[in-house]
């Protein structure tokens, strides 16, 4: 698998060799909440300021911790935010739940939502500035994934660096969008001995097939020509992956195809009890029923 992580890794532009470096953080605003502790922190992320949640619970130490991608769902005023709970879907706030188990949370904004947008102003979908941040990337001969890759690395750096989280129980969580860079990020990053990928898991050549729209941050130019997603799967192996799907979910649609030949991946690294994949009836929108299993496999599994 590490000739296959290198070279989908070369492909993007991530060099997965540089990933220790000591992040530094300042704390902005505190908040005492009933059972943790929410800190607004901002640090930088290759020359950009990227703002966050961090999340501590009561006790400290030897913790495990957890980064939470937040969704895209259209909503560009909403990241961070509705990980925590302060606005947006309530079945979105997994980081409330995983905090009061005693998680270390951080839930960062990507790139061009909530505070990373140019204009604050705009309430929903600010399509062209996530657009232009695309463009710009392709016509400097750089891709929009490697800029989201690199700040979620950062962001298990800072993790790891904490001197009360036990740095072989992080892991990473997200839904739709934030789901695409679960997958990519934890293939490329071994730091990560967890993951769960929610309504996102759906094959480049399932996508173009059935006319499934593809998020500006997975258009990687060429990548198609030798990899695939199953290829990005098969590099988590053998962590801990669970793969949460639903039969209406056209984000999710082939997912019992990719967990099929991942398998043997996992099995030939005598971790196939390590692959779990949960079918849901139902669409794409999280459901009361996978919010609570998702929490509780992450709760097992760290």
């Amino acid at each position: 698998m590490m000739n296959l992580r290198s070279e989908i890794a070369k492909i993007i532009g991530i060099n997965i060799s540089d990933s220790n470096t000591e992040i530094k953080y300042s704390v902005l605003e505190t908040i005492e909440e009933e059972g943790y502790t929410r800190h607004l922190i901002e640090y930088d992320s290759c020359g950009d300021k990227v703002r966050a949640f961090l999340l501590l619970p009561e006790v400290l130490g030897n913790n495990p911790a957890i980064l939470i991608n937040h969704q895209h769902n259209r909503e560009h005023h909403l990241g961070k935010s509705e990980v925590c709970g302060l606005a947006g879907n309530p079945l979105q706030a997994f980081g409330v739940e995983l905090v009061k188990r005693g998680f270390v949370v951080l839930a960062p904004d990507s790139i061009c939502f909530e505070d990373r947008r140019k204009d604050s102003t705009v309430e929903g979908f600010d399509f062209w500035q996530h657009f232009d941040e695309m463009c710009y990337r392709i016509l400097k001969g750089e891709y929009l994934m490697k800029k989201v890759l690199d700040d979620a690395m950062i962001g298990i750096s800072l993790l790891s660096n904490l001197e009360f989280v036990d740095n072989k129980r992080i892991g990473t969580l997200g839904h739709s969008y934030g789901g695409n860079t679960v997958l990519f990020l934890s293939a490329l990053d071994e730091r990560i001995s967890y993951s769960c990928a929610s309504g996102s898991a759906c094959t480049y050549k399932n996508r173009m097939k059935n006319g499934v729209g593809i998020e500006m941050a997975s258009v990687i130019p060429g990548f198609i020509q030798k990899y695939d997603i199953d290829d990005v799967v098969a590099c988590i192996a053998p962590r801990q992956l669970l793969i949460v799907s639903s039969e209406e979910d056209k984000y999710s649609k082939d997912v019992p195809e990719i967990v099929e030949k991942v398998s043997e991946v996992y099995k030939n690294s005598n971790a196939l009890g390590n692959l779990y994949h949960k079918r849901y009836q139902g669409g794409h929108a999280m459901t009361e029923e996978r919010f609570r299993d998702i929490v509780k496999w992450i709760s097992e599994k760290a």
